[in-house]
């Protein structure tokens, strides 16, 4: 079965696949590893992790995207509050993460100290099924959220934990702003911007 690499919309019904999805892109994930740290277990960790952030934030507040074989969650500025977990959805991540709850806190707690102040659209997540990866999926969605946020007028934030794919971001024009150790021996964190571009600079 060929797969596309198109990104169109992600509604609440296609949460299995991004959960799937993004469970698996995330597996040798850092901090996601810090998280998660049974092999055995991580995969099914990170898919009810990412199925919570999903239906209950992102789909509801942010632009979601996927195509076959990948998804990403952008915040646009109207959306980053809205976007922010509630009591529930706060309660739900804690017990997914059992005794790896407090580290998870004290990450999101560091990172948005550091989160900037001005407008911007913040790329939340992105990931794409390593059994996808080289087919162009992660950067097809990388370049319509960009598009969106270029149109807007307004700069791009994210946050990496992992090393390896800062070259690919700064393929498409950020640079890295911090470089954050989050607490409790967690790993690093690189925070990374990117300035607004006219379309014929894409």
């Amino acid at each position: 079965m060929s797969m596309t690499n198109t990104p169109i919309s992600a509604a609440i019904d296609d949460a299995p696949l991004i959960s799937r999805t993004l469970a698996r892109a995330f597996g040798d994930d850092p901090m996601m590893r810090w998280f998660f740290p049974d092999d055995a277990t991580r995969e099914a960790g990170l898919g009810r992790y990412f199925t919570t952030i999903f239906t209950r934030q992102y789909v509801h507040h942010a632009v979601c995207e996927r195509t076959d074989a990948a998804a990403a969650f952008w915040a646009p500025p109207e959306a980053q509050a809205k976007a922010v977990p509630d009591a529930e959805t706060i309660q739900e991540l804690q017990n997914i993460l059992g005794d790896q709850a407090a580290l998870f806190r004290g990450a999101v707690e560091t990172a948005a100290e550091h989160t900037p102040q001005e407008p911007h659209w913040s790329l939340a997540v992105i990931g794409a099924d390593p059994a996808a990866r080289g087919q162009g999926h992660g950067a097809a969605l990388l370049r319509s959220g960009l598009a969106k946020a270029d149109a807007a007028g307004l700069p791009v934030y994210l946050e990496s934990s992992k090393k390896s794919n800062l070259p690919f971001y700064e393929h498409f024009g950020f640079t890295v702003r911090e470089e954050l150790r989050l607490p409790q021996d967690g790993p690093t964190l690189w925070s990374m911007w990117r300035e607004p571009r006219r379309p014929a600079e894409l």
